[in-house]
C-alpha cells in the first residue's frame, strides 16, 4: 500500500539548514565591518553567516576551518583576500572570495556602512531590507 506524501517543508524554514548558503564576512579586526554584514544577514532564512577578523588583534580570528566551511567569502579590501590567498593558501583553493572595497571609516552599525553593505552586495545576495 502506498504511503501518502509527507508535507512538504517551506523553502524558508529553519529545518532543512542543509542548503543555505554559508556566507562568510572578513576585515581586519571583525569589530565593525564584517561585524555590521553579519548582524544585517543573522536570522536569514537563506544564508548561514559568520565574521571574521584577518588581524591578530581581531575579535574572532579567522581560521583554515572558517575558509573550509564558506561558500563565499566576502572582504572589506583587496588587502584581506591577500592575507587569505597568502597565509590559507590550500583552504582557500576554490573559493569565491569577493572584495567589496569598503574603508575602515565606519563605526559599528553606522548607516552609511549599512548602506554600503546593501548596496554592494546586491549584486551577490539576497539582501534584507531590500
Amino acid at each position: 500500500m502506498n504511503q501518502p506524501n509527507p508535507e512538504p517543508v517551506p523553502s524558508d524554514s529553519h529545518a532543512d539548514t542543509a542548503h543555505r548558503e554559508k556566507i562568510l564576512f572578513v576585515c581586519a579586526r571583525n569589530k565593525i565591518r564584517s561585524l555590521t554584514a553579519e548582524k544585517m544577514f543573522s536570522g536569514s532564512h537563506l544564508y548561514d553567516v559568520k565574521s571574521r577578523g584577518v588581524g591578530r588583534e581581531a575579535r574572532i580570528r579567522l581560521t583554515e576551518r572558517d575558509i573550509r566551511w564558506a561558500d563565499v567569502i566576502f572582504v572589506m579590501e583587496k588587502n584581506h583576500k591577500n592575507r587569505i590567498l597568502n597565509e590559507h593558501r590550500e583552504a582557500a583553493v576554490g573559493k569565491a572570495i569577493v572584495c567589496l572595497f569598503i574603508d575602515d571609516i565606519y563605526q559599528p552599525m553606522e548607516a552609511e556602512l549599512i548602506l554600503e553593505l546593501r548596496e554592494k552586495l546586491a549584486p551577490h545576495l539576497v539582501v534584507p531590507g531590500l
